[in-house]
C-alpha cells in the first residue's frame, strides 16, 4: 500500500498522483453523504416548492466562499465549484421529492 503524504511532503509526481486519487475517494465519499441529506430534506419537506430556497443557497455558496478564503484557497473557484454543487443538490433532492 503506498503512503500518502501530505502535498508539500511530496517530491515525486506518483506521490501527488497517489494524494490527488486518495482525496479523490474521500471527496466521493463525502458527497454520497451529502447527498443522503438531500435524501432527508426530500422527506422532511411537506411541499416540492419548498426545495429550491434561494436564501439557503446563497448562505451555502457564502458559507463556502468564507472557508476558501479562511484557508487561502481560491475564493472564485470555491464559489463556482459550489454553485454546481448545490445545482445538483436541488435536482437530486427534488427527483427524491418526486419518488416518495
Amino acid at each position: 500500500m503506498t503512503t500518502i503524504l501530505s502535498g508539500p511532503d511530496c517530491t515525486t509526481m506518483t506521490e501527488v498522483r497517489a494524494g490527488v486519487d486518495q482525496l479523490d475517494r474521500d471527496l466521493v465519499a463525502l458527497l454520497a453523504r451529502r447527498f443522503a441529506y438531500m435524501d432527508a430534506a426530500a422527506r422532511i419537506k411537506p411541499e416540492r416548492g419548498h426545495v429550491r430556497d434561494e436564501a439557503r443557497k446563497t448562505q451555502v455558496i457564502d458559507q463556502a466562499r468564507a472557508e476558501a478564503v479562511r484557508l487561502g484557497v481560491p475564493e472564485r473557484v470555491v464559489a463556482d465549484l459550489w454553485e454546481t454543487l448545490v445545482e445538483a443538490s436541488i435536482a437530486y433532492e427534488l427527483a427524491a421529492f418526486d419518488r416518495r
